[in-house]
């Protein structure tokens, strides 16, 4: 079997004295695995390195098998990301989000939205970006938020705050005498607005609390170690 496509490196492992194992994040078919012979060389090393986007050729005998990848350099993207430190805080936050996916379940949407991320010079649009992946991904996990509309009175207007229990949506005048127990909405998440720093951190607080129900603590992993300290820098 064989297929082509273009993706974004996710990561990269040893395997044996010469080789690697590389993770892709490919269009149409979701995060693959497959094994690079000679991928530490020196002439593979500026290719394979997290964030950047490659075209990639798989190959294997069998479908369920790891298989073998050619890779071609398309976007040296992570030159510029070691350049910043906090883009490449980010690149590794988003590795680590995407990890989290079914291996060859395509997620195009997250891709993308990835890749987008990963391509904002400016801090502020990276966090908003990084805000939106992360509750997409609650979504493409099947844990997404209902943010349509107030839980308590079916109204589409004025939605301020979400139920940390349910993950549903409440509007200003029901959220105001449990304001202390219910999670802030912002408006940048549910509208086309812009996002004030203060949005920033009410929005991480956001989607950190429901990866960790849903995601982070029923497998019993821990969360990224860098997202803290990327949110930090962020705001």
């Amino acid at each position: 079997m064989q297929w082509d496509g273009e993706g974004l490196l996710i990561g990269v492992r040893r395997h044996g004295e010469t080789s690697v194992i590389a993770e892709v994040m490919v269009a149409g078919k979701g995060r693959t695995l497959g094994l690079i012979r000679g991928g530490r060389s020196t002439k593979l090393a500026a290719t394979l390195q997290a964030g950047n986007t490659v075209q990639v050729s798989w190959r294997a005998r069998l479908e369920q098998h790891l298989g073998t990848f050619a890779v071609e350099l398309i976007d040296a993207r992570a030159a510029d990301l070691i350049a910043s430190r906090t883009r490449l805080y980010a690149c590794q936050l988003l590795c680590d989000h995407l990890r989290l996916l079914p291996e060859r379940d395509p997620h195009d949407r997250l891709l993308a939205l990835a890749v987008e991320a990963l391509d904002d010079k400016s801090t502020h649009d990276l966090a908003v970006e990084l805000a939106r992946f992360e509750l997409a991904l609650l979504d493409e996990l099947g844990f997404g938020l209902d943010l349509s509309a107030c839980a308590v009175t079916g109204t589409t207007e004025d939605l301020t705050h979400v139920s940390p229990k349910t993950g549903r949506a409440v509007s200003r005048e029901p959220a105001q005498p449990y304001c202390d127990r219910l999670l802030v909405l912002p408006q940048f998440l549910i509208a086309d607005v812009p996002a004030a720093p203060g949005d920033l951190l009410h929005a991480f607080r956001l989607t950190g609390h429901f990866l960790h129900l849903h995601v982070w603590d029923p497998r019993q992993i821990e969360p990224p170690a860098i997202r803290d300290a990327l949110v930090e820098a962020l705001r």
